[in-house]
């Protein structure tokens, strides 16, 4: 998508400008892959004969990101407004993606088989499916063909509640594209909201207790025996500026729980889950034990809240410091 966001910490148009950069769930999670070392395939549909379009496939590829088997069909470039937020006026988003390319695209619109050669992983949102009835229809047709070729399949739910107004709920979709996932992705709305499991906490509240998570990625992986693993992020919002952050998982045999970090000050919270999503991949694929992934992931999205903008700018070797304890900010000469 393209993002449109005011300067600084304004509000929407306060001033007549609007910054223009690229952004969106999937693309935001190949970007912090390649970033991380490891090659990365972005897959969409997208219109053709299109400068936004061009220069979006131009950015991915700076990123190093493979976009040769991007489709073209009919339809718009979406775009999203974001008002980022301070202290306790949280953040803003506005969705303007209907008759997009990617909204109107339906299945066979992507030959899966030349998308997927040669790759270990498949990586959807729920952000995909909310956006039309067909592009749901496709997000499920390729987690179906990537199952079949023995790729690793991750969702990461996102509930996003302004963007499911095709006819059904998100819990009416979700559960048959997670019945497709190896490693599920989520906090816990996106398991109320779009799988109907209850959390049995109230996700307002900024406290977070371990036991219930623990409980709730139990309940989950009995809900669906096909999950090899289920990461929850664990946001304790103090404030739009002020966020606790850590995450667990639970693959089967152990639950595991991460550091805890407070970010105060935050720049931009938007695509933090993404870059979680894309540390957890890079870590389950090259670091040695589930508790090495985790880490790897909640550090690297812990450093993006530093970041404007959706994409991750940081290296596995800055990531990795931060894990070692150089979370101090002292300047580094």
């Amino acid at each position: 998508m393209l993002r449109l966001a005011p300067p600084g910490y304004e509000r929407l148009l306060q001033s007549p400008q609007l910054l223009a950069t690229f952004g969106g769930g999937e693309a935001n999670v190949a970007v912090a892959v390649s970033g991380f070392g490891y090659p990365a395939r972005y897959v969409t549909v997208l219109p053709p004969d299109n400068a936004v379009s061009d220069s979006f496939l131009g950015e991915m590829r700076r990123f190093g990101v493979d976009v040769s088997h991007v489709a073209r069909g009919k339809g718009r470039f979406g775009i999203y407004y974001v008002e980022p937020g301070a202290n306790q006026r949280g953040s803003k988003v506005l969705y303007d993606r209907e008759h997009s390319s990617i909204a109107l695209a339906k299945p066979g619109a992507v030959d899966w088989k030349k998308a997927f050669d040669g790759a270990a992983w498949f990586h959807v949102t729920g952000i995909t499916p909310a956006i039309s009835e067909s592009a749901a229809a496709l997000s499920i047709e390729a987690a179906t063909a990537a199952q079949a070729m023995g790729l690793t399949v991750s969702c990461d739910l996102n509930f996003r509640k302004n963007l499911w107004k095709w006819g059904k709920k998100s819990s009416e979709v979700m559960p048959e594209l997670v019945r497709l996932t190896d490693v599920g992705i989520a906090n816990e709305e996106d398991c109320q909201m779009s799988l109907g499991i209850e959390a049995g906490v109230d996700v307002h509240s900024g406290q977070l207790e371990s036991d219930v998570y623990r409980k709730l990625t139990d309940k989950v992986m009995a809900s669906f025996p096909n999950l090899k693993a289920l990461a929850i992020t664990l946001r304790e919002s103090k404030s739009a500026s002020h966020n606790g952050w850590s995450a667990c998982m639970n693959n089967g045999k152990e639950f595991l729980l991460s550091r805890h970090y407070e970010i105060t000050h935050i720049v931009d919270r938007v695509g933090g889950g993404d870059c979680f999503a894309g540390g957890l991949i890079y870590g389950m694929l090259a670091l040695p034990d589930p508790q090495a992934a985790l880490e790897f992931a909640v550090a690297a999205s812990c450093l993006k809240h530093s970041i404007p903008g959706d994409f991750n700018r940081f290296s596995a070797a800055e990531v990795h410091a931060l894990i070692k304890g150089g979370g101090s900010g002292r300047v580094q000469r």
